[in-house]
């Protein structure tokens, strides 16, 4: 099993679990992170470090967020690794909690 990240981290982007994952599984897109499922150790430390609450383990992604685990998988085989924790977008907590942002993903 691996961890998918949803879509309320669409242009949140928070990197609290970046800092926490021990095998650099999360790959950067422009306002959106993944996890590269090929990488994900399933260690679960990412869960509760992110502050958006968009982490999931793939069997308890809600039924709303299930077509994030293919996006997951598909971002992450061409975006690059991200490795130390950024700084949010300043407008982070705005969009924090806000629904139905998948038409505001940047690829």
């Amino acid at each position: 099993m691996t961890y998918v990240v949803t879509e309320n981290c669409i242009k949140c982007k928070y990197t609290d679990c970046v800092d926490v994952c021990p095998v650099d599984c999360f790959r950067e897109g422009p306002n959106f992170l993944v996890i590269d499922p090929d990488e994900c150790i399933d260690c679960t430390l990412c869960v509760a470090e992110c502050p958006a609450e968009a982490i999931f383990a793939e069997d308890d992604v809600p039924a709303d967020q299930q077509h994030c685990t293919a996006l997951n998988a598909e971002l992450a085989a061409i975006w690059k690794p991200i490795i130390e924790r950024k700084d949010p977008p300043a407008d982070a907590d705005d969009w924090n909690g806000k629904p139905d942002k998948l038409p505001l993903l940047e690829r």
